[in-house]
């Protein structure tokens, strides 16, 4: 894969050509009736024109996609996707302006398109076969004024962390699911009581899988649904057990229990948010979600490369829309 410095990129010409091999690989498609090869170029550079009979439309790589109705050259679009899909903890807004020599706003709007393009869809469940997945949950940022509450999901009066900025107290909820050794899938909840928690983790867990979790009341419940159910108590130190399980009449098996995996990314994201990013307004928050989770389904453990990881984000980018007249 290419790289955004490599000449390949550093012209409208090359970028457009990238584009177009990611999002054509077998020919143009036009994407107003989707005929494949039935399109002819027109004389503006990048400009296509639908054969069929009953479309006849014009189009660009960039129609139907995030891209569309923006301004900013492929190639500076080209540079954005590859940055941002190669820096860990992500690129802020300002990094992007001040690296592409673009305006603020249109920086600003070019990365949310971008994590728009990472957001996964038709997702299937995870685990299954006795694989292990991790649930767990953390809090992040301060709510909405509007939203703010003096009492706990079961009525009790908030004590813990209260003053000191930690535990739970109004700040935004966020749900994890970690496949040991696999993928992430997260969700910011309005309130992470026990029935939204059960809801996602029934949603989105084959229940052949093997569920760990801290000792925290949400789970109990749902985790009779699994083939198994394991828990570590964080309050008594315990963060990592080994329990061994007879699987046949000379063999046994150690299972390893804990939650560090979903503990590692919750650590990745906050340093990313408030490291990188600072301010999140709530309404954003699950597009920044989107954009750690992409990153870590695709990170170099599972065989992927900073190229590999752009060149999916364009594939991705085909069909999805955002423009400011959305409010979420």
């Amino acid at each position: 894969m290419t790289t955004f410095n490599e000449p390949q990129r550093q012209t409208e010409e090359a970028a457009r050509a990238w584009f177009e091999m990611l999002r054509w690989p077998d020919g143009v498609v036009c994407p107003h009736c989707g005929s494949i090869g039935r399109a002819y170029a027109r004389s503006k550079a990048g400009l296509y024109r639908c054969a069929e009979k009953e479309c006849r439309k014009d189009f660009t790589v960039r129609t139907k996609s995030v891209l569309e109705s923006s301004h900013i050259p492929l190639r500076l679009w080209a540079q954005a996707f590859t940055l941002i899909c190669s820096s860990k903890k992500g690129l802020s807004a300002h990094q992007v302006h001040r690296t592409l020599k673009i305006t603020y706003k249109s920086a600003w709007f070019l990365c949310h398109r971008i994590r728009e393009a990472m957001r996964a869809g038709n997702l299937g469940p995870l685990g299954g076969d006795g694989g292990i997945v991790e649930a767990d949950e953390t809090y992040y940022g301060p709510i909405e004024k509007a939203k703010v509450r003096t009492k706990t999901t079961s009525g009790r009066p908030y004590t813990r962390g209260s003053k000191k900025g930690r535990g739970p107290a109004n700040k935004r909820p966020i749900v994890a699911l970690v496949e040991r050794g696999g993928n992430v899938r997260t969700f910011h909840v309005p309130v992470a009581d026990k029935a939204t928690v059960s809801k996602i983790v029934t949603d989105n867990i084959a229940r052949e899988s093997r569920l760990h979790t801290d000792e925290s009341r949400l789970y109990p419940e749902v985790g009779d649904l699994f083939q198994a159910h394991k828990t570590v108590k964080h309050t008594a130190g315990e963060y990592v057990r080994y329990d061994h399980m007879i699987v046949g009449p000379d063999m046994v098996r150690v299972e390893t229990v804990h939650t560090n995996s979903a503990e590692g990314y919750f650590s990745i994201f906050k340093r990313g948010m408030r490291g990188v990013y600072q301010h999140c307004k709530e309404k954003h928050l699950h597009r920044y979600l989107a954009e750690f989770d992409f990153r870590y389904n695709h990170r170099v453990a599972l065989g992927y490369n900073d190229g590999d990881r752009a060149a999916l984000a364009v594939k991705n980018a085909a069909g999805k829309r955002l423009t400011y007249r959305q409010p979420h």
